[in-house]
């Protein structure tokens, strides 16, 4: 479907880059030609994946251990980064989320989510998009959001919050920044089951409680992560420059038919305690 050499020539960083879906981009933008700057907290878990990459032929990969939480440590990662040259493309990936009884969060908890998914994603995007403004280059921002967004979404409220934030960073910028030739556009995706999120989204006694995701899906399964990577190409590829300012879902149509947590309003008092348990 897409060129060899489709992004060649582009420098793209991915937060949060060395696991999951961030690391599916990774190879799948580095096998059509991109040069990648990957970030992650662990740098371990960074070089394994660069390790990886490079075995399939990833020329070009650059990683930074970096907390996206704190803005100063963004903007020095940011400052190395653009010493090797300017980015393209920033994929604002990395998010934190669990499931929970909202009432029983504690502010420490709420700010663990809105910290990663929401205050990184901005750091990273004011600081990519005012290096792009001063030297007069054009630049793309896409931002890996939920179906909450459209939905809202019970249990895991501050996520909700937080990717509608960046919706709402999404649709605005497009406007703001549309004049210097950068572009922001978003993917709301729906099952895409990876360990991560399995582990903090499905814990086991929901998985069994729980029919497959496959079967709220009205396409009838879930979601393969290199269609989501394929889609991310091509929102980031020049091919697609003039969208700007959108969020595209992609779900299978399953947050058209619910928001995916209703299962979670049968759990009883004994069951959350048991779950708390296993956080602790």
């Amino acid at each position: 479907m897409f060129r060899t050499d489709l992004l060649a020539r582009k420098r793209i960083l991915i937060t949060g880059g060395g696991t999951g879906l961030g690391a599916v981009m990774a190879e799948r933008f580095a096998g059509l030609g991109a040069s990648l700057v990957l970030c992650g907290r662990r740098l371990e878990v960074l070089e394994a994946t660069a390790a990886r990459l490079r075995g399939l032929g990833a020329a070009e990969i650059e990683l930074h251990r970096c907390d996206i939480r704190d803005a100063d440590a963004v903007e020095q990662m940011l400052d190395r980064i653009w010493q090797r040259g300017p980015l393209d493309v920033l994929v604002n990936n990395a998010a934190a989320t669990f499931i929970a009884q909202t009432e029983q969060l504690s502010a420490r908890a709420v700010d663990a989510v809105l910290a990663t998914t929401l205050h990184g994603a901005v750091y990273c995007t004011l600081g990519a998009g005012k290096r792009w403004i001063a030297a007069a280059h054009p630049g793309v921002v896409l931002s890996i959001l939920s179906t909450s967004v459209r939905t809202g979404r019970a249990f895991t409220v501050p996520s909700a919050m937080a990717k509608s934030g960046l919706q709402a960073m999404t649709r605005s910028l497009a406007v703001e920044w549309g004049p210097h030739a950068i572009r922001l556009v978003a993917i709301a995706p729906g099952s895409f089951p990876t360990p991560g999120a399995s582990q903090q989204l499905m814990p086991a006694q929901r998985a069994a409680a729980a029919a497959s995701p496959a079967a709220r899906v009205p396409l009838g399964r879930v979601g393969a992560p290199a269609e989501l990577a394929n889609l991310a190409v091509f929102l980031v590829a020049d091919e697609a420059g003039y969208i700007s300012g959108e969020t595209v879902a992609i779900d299978g149509a399953a947050h058209l038919r619910s928001s995916g947590a209703e299962d979670l309003l049968a759990w009883s008092p004994a069951d959350w305690s048991a779950h708390r348990a296993k956080r602790s």
